[in-house]
């Protein structure tokens, strides 16, 4: 029997991410596995591999339905209707989708198209999440983006038009020679448009990237604190409450994709350098990639499998609570057992020394971060490393 298979495990909810990895430009902070897109695109072979990978990993499902499919990138909007359409129907044939799945896809402005997302829409996309980042020329100019402020405003409209009722903003704050105003009219902005739900974050410095070897001046950690407070002031002021670390929601439109990472849900991930969480019956659990270069991913000759590592009991306290602990409101103390079949005492020498520095909730019914706590994650997490 797995060590992992303790009383209390319960299979958790499955989703799908599906990773389309072309863009128009690689933008200098990106580390994601992007890659700058040619003259045209292996769309229909591109799709044939994703659901041949998909079949490989059908063992996994042990008959769950999916509650969310996330399309990522890169630029997923890049693809046609067409061939997304031909993808999500090879996708249900595979395994069956709950009544009201959300299905996400990421696009960025320069590549909105009125007809082309009416066409997303009829074929069951439900979500859009535009990676806007600013609405300001020389903040963009600054990001590598490939689009401006009047196109992202645009494409907000276009959003709404094409019969998306629920959409998501991505801003990004910290960025160079910003200022306060600079950050608050981002958001204001943003705002304005009517999204259902903001991601907020800062930029930060990440290996492998332009950026990192030719890093821009960033504004002082003194005043990132600030548009920090100023930011999430206005975000509570107009109705956005923050349920995770740079997210912020109207009521009830939290990103369900993005929770069940949280709550540390299980997920499929096919297509290049795509990753996945996996949980078997007998509760063993485990992290898996895919092969990372597109034209490798394409090689019938090569696995789509890159790795797999199956996860320790001493590793799971620290697996679910450095996802767990993002929600401000955390998580009920009994889904940890539930999602690592481990009991609750598995923690409790940890929880009362995070406790102590006022770095965790002294609640035995949840494991939520205090405000500090929130703050200062990686020293709370600190406390479950093995």
């Amino acid at each position: 029997m797995s060590p992992l298979s303790g009383g209390g495990f319960q299979l958790p909810p499955l989703a799908l991410y599906i990773h389309i990895p072309w863009c128009v430009r690689k933008c200098p902070y990106c580390d994601f596995n992007s890659h700058a897109a040619g003259p045209t695109l292996p769309e229909e072979d591109y799709v044939d591999a994703l659901l041949a990978d998909l079949d490989a990993d059908l063992g996994h499902v042990h008959g769950r339905e999916l509650s969310s499919i996330f399309f990522g990138g890169g630029t997923p909007s890049l693809f046609s209707a067409r061939t997304l359409s031909r993808l999500l129907e090879g996708v249900e044939r595979r395994v069956h989708f709950a009544r009201d799945i959300e299905i996400t896809l990421e696009a960025n402005p320069g590549t909105f198209e009125q007809a082309k997302f009416r066409d997303y829409r009829r074929l069951g996309i439900n979500r859009l999440s535009i990676g806007v980042q600013s609405f300001q020329q020389a903040k963009l100019k600054a990001l590598g983006r490939i689009h401006d402020g009047n196109e992202a405003v645009r494409a907000a409209d276009m959003a709404r038009a094409a019969g998306f009722d629920n959409f998501n903003l991505d801003l990004m704050h910290g960025l160079p020679e910003q200022s306060i105003e600079d950050a608050l009219f981002d958001l204001r902005t943003a705002i304005a448009q009517g999204p259902t739900h903001l991601s907020w974050y800062q930029l930060t410095m990440e290996p492998n990237t332009v950026f990192w070897s030719q890093p821009p001046a960033l504004p002082e950690d003194d005043l990132l604190w600030d548009i920090q407070e100023a930011g999430q002031a206005l975000l509570a002021e107009q109705g956005y409450a923050q349920y995770e670390v740079s997210a912020y929601a109207q009521a009830g439109q939290a990103a369900r994709h993005n929770l069940n990472y949280w709550t540390f849900g299980d997920f499929l991930g096919i297509g290049a350098g795509a990753h996945a969480k996996l949980s078997s019956p007998a509760g063993q659990i485990a992290r898996s990639w895919k092969t990372r270069l597109p034209k490798d991913y394409l090689d019938p000759a090569k696995a789509f499998q890159a790795g797999e590592r199956l996860l320790t009991a001493d590793e799971l306290p620290f697996e679910f609570l450095m996802n767990a602990l993002r929600l401000t409101e955390g998580v009920p103390a009994s889904l940890f057992t539930a999602r690592t079949g481990l009991p609750l005492t598995q923690l409790a020498a940890a929880r009362r020394e995070a406790e102590s520095r006022k770095l965790l909730l002294a609640d035995p019914t949840r494991l939520v971060a205090t405000r500090e706590g929130q703050l200062f994650l990686n020293d709370l997490l600190q406390h479950f490393l093995p």
